[in-house]
């Protein structure tokens, strides 16, 4: 009788605290329903490491940031690998600019954006690959790549075969030529036997940072890159892929497809996260357009937890255009939350995770925080990070 009393309480009390014997919840993401057990594989494309980090930039690794946070919270350890693309053409013409190597810049660059990320409570991921410590994977990836048949040699040069990737996609040819120009796969390069086929490897110029390989002196492609590094960290299959509505395509599908032929294991992501854009004035905030909000610099004006709840404020696909008020706007909601918390309160703290489980829903979050106050504010707080 006295063991019965005993294991009765034990177990009150874990259903209280949301122990062992609490029903786990599945993630719901994009309207996908995602069971994890035990720790879940993340892999967040990470920066280029040429300039300063503006809210673009902030805007993704905020969003990886509470997931991690929300998974944590369902007792899932999030192995979260973000990735450093620090061999890339734009990085190196920038170092050439400043009179700098490939890798100095790369290194100062990163020190200023963990500096941005340690202010916005960015925790550190658990794997911080970096693309000048994977070159071999790389070369491994292609020769698997060439054996399987999915790509082809030619001068120097490996390509990988991707005259399908557009329609998979769901992308009309005149959209995906457009996209895949933007983002420097060069359609019209006459080498290819396809306007959509990429470069696993390709020939250095003088000047340009170069290895060797089987095929001669030459650097990786930027999607062999992270596919090589997201295969080195976490295997052929993550849990979840991140990244900017951007990296869909061309990005995000060559990673894939990559991984996928050369490993047979598909699909490479169970889900995927897709951050909507910051805009200015209706156009995406880029260098190349000039149009840059910096971080440090609202920063500098503003409280690290209001920039991050700016950030939070919408569903996390929503793009949107950043607007000086709307920081305002953050400091005042940041404001009546704490207030919110510090009342006696009403209600269940766990629905405040229950929310944010059901496709990352930070406004419902906020609101239930705000209308119930004490312990459910109190969690919210916690759980976004804020305090």
């Amino acid at each position: 009788m006295a063991y019965t009393r005993f294991s009765s309480a034990v177990t009150d009390a874990r259903q209280r605290i949301g122990g062992a014997t609490a029903r786990p919840q599945p993630l719901v993401l994009a309207g996908e329903r995602l069971h994890v057990v035990g720790a879940a594989r993340l892999y967040v494309c990470g920066i280029t490491p040429y300039d300063v980090t503006h809210l673009g930039h902030a805007s993704t690794f905020v969003w990886a940031d509470l997931l991690a946070s929300v998974l944590g919270a369902g007792s899932v350890q999030a192995r979260t690998c973000r990735n450093v693309t620090d061999v890339d053409d734009v990085l190196t013409a920038a170092a050439r600019e400043r009179g700098w190597y490939f890798d100095e810049l790369a290194l100062a660059q990163e020190s200023v954006f963990e500096h941005s990320m340690s202010a916005l409570r960015v925790a550190t991921p658990v794997e911080e690959p970096r693309a000048r410590h994977h070159v071999h994977a790389v070369v491994q990836l292609a020769e698997g790549l060439l054996q399987a048949g999915a790509a082809y040699e030619r001068d120097g040069a490996v390509w990988f075969r991707g005259a399908d990737l557009p329609a998979a996609a769901g992308l009309s040819r005149d959209e995906a030529l457009r996209l895949s120009e933007q983002y420097g796969d060069e359609p019209g390069d006459p080498a290819k036997d396809d306007p959509f086929d990429v470069a696993l490897w390709r020939p250095s110029e003088d000047g340009a940072p170069a290895w060797a390989s089987p095929w001669g002196w030459g650097r990786p492609g930027w999607h062999a890159e992270c596919a090589a590094m997201a295969m080195t960290v976490h295997g052929a299959c993550v849990d979840l892929l991140v990244g900017g509505e951007d990296l869909i395509f061309p990005h995000h599908a060559y990673q894939a497809a990559m991984i996928e032929r050369v490993s047979g294991v598909t699909p490479f992501a169970r889900a995927a996260m897709h951050v909507g854009e910051v805009r200015i004035g209706g156009a995406k905030m880029a260098k190349s357009t000039g149009n840059l909000v910096l971080v440090d610099d609202l920063l500098g004006e503003h409280s690290p937890a209001a920039l991050r709840l700016l950030l939070l404020c919408r569903p996390y696909s929503q793009a949107w255009d950043f607007e000086a008020d709307l920081v305002d706007e953050a400091e005042a909601r940041l404001a009546r939350l704490y207030a919110a918390a510090g009342t006696p309160g009403d209600g269940d703290p766990d629905v405040v995770l229950a929310a944010l489980r059901a496709d990352l829903d930070v406004m419902q979050a906020l609101n239930l925080a705000e209308r119930h106050g004490g312990d459910v504010a109190r969690r919210a707080i916690a759980l976004l990070k804020l305090g």
